[in-house]
């Protein structure tokens, strides 16, 4: 994986993952969740192949999340996602902790089998942000599973509301994997500070789901931080420009 932007010598030396830790490193002496995104999309801008984001993925950009994994405290992530992708916990430690980050999962209904791998297959205990307005029985099901479940006002979970949610429980360095409803949610509350955007050399074609989708919200400017390709593959990496 090579450098491109901002570029460091004239002739970039490839990366290893100590660079790349370093290069994507969160903002030191955070004092609210910073929300980093991180997303595959097909050259023609399709969010999924098949109806998975694993079917654009790549060996650059399975290395890139992994690394990501490991800089994040919590790793935020939509029901409908956690259900599709078949989440289990995360197994390598976080660089700075020494312990997993934890899988926070997204969900109004809190409709969740207590027996997937998100609650058996896991170091860390899950932790369900749901609604207030969840069946009771939901609730109990997966508390009894082990998980952390925190009902929050209504009979929805909307983006400020994740935000303070994890603000209060004191996870900062915030990593979401999706899906687009979740990242459509938090740009409605403007509470995206970064963009990891993983383009794959791949033409879907069809009916192009996006990668967000969600309330109507003004524009929210980009800055191109830093730019990396390998096998074809573009790993781009966008701040908001506020």
């Amino acid at each position: 994986m090579y450098q491109l932007l901002p570029l460091t010598a004239p002739d970039p030396t490839p990366l290893g993952d100590d660079e790349l830790a370093r290069l994507y490193a969160y903002p030191e002496s955070l004092d609210r969740p910073y929300i980093r995104v991180n997303f595959v999309a097909s050259a023609d801008g399709a969010a999924t192949a098949d109806g998975l984001s694993a079917g654009l993925s790549s060996a650059p950009d399975r290395r890139l999340f992994g690394v990501l994994r490991q800089l994040a405290e919590v790793v935020l992530v939509g029901a409908g996602t956690a259900r599709a992708e078949n989440y289990g916990g995360a197994s390598k430690p976080n660089r700075t902790t020494g312990v997993p980050p934890r899988i926070a999962v997204v969900t109004a209904s809190a409709q969740l089998d207590p027996a997937a791998r998100l609650f058996t297959d896991t170091q860390v205990p899950p932790l369900i942000l749901t609604a207030s307005s969840a069946p009771a029985e939901n609730l109990r099901r997966l508390a009894d599973a082990g998980a952390e479940v925190v009902a929050l006002a209504g009979d929805r979970v909307d983006g400020a509301q994740v935000v303070t949610a994890l603000a209060g429980l004191g996870l900062y360095r915030v990593l979401c994997e999706g899906g687009p409803h979740l990242f459509g949610d938090l740009l409605a509350a403007d509470a995206v500070d970064e963009l990891c955007l993983t383009v794959s050399p791949i033409l879907v074609g069809g009916g192009i789901d996006r990668i967000a989708m969600g309330p109507d919200h003004p524009p929210r400017g980009l800055r191109l931080a830093s730019a990396l390709a390998e096998d074809d593959v573009l790993l781009l990496r966008y701040l908001r420009d506020r």
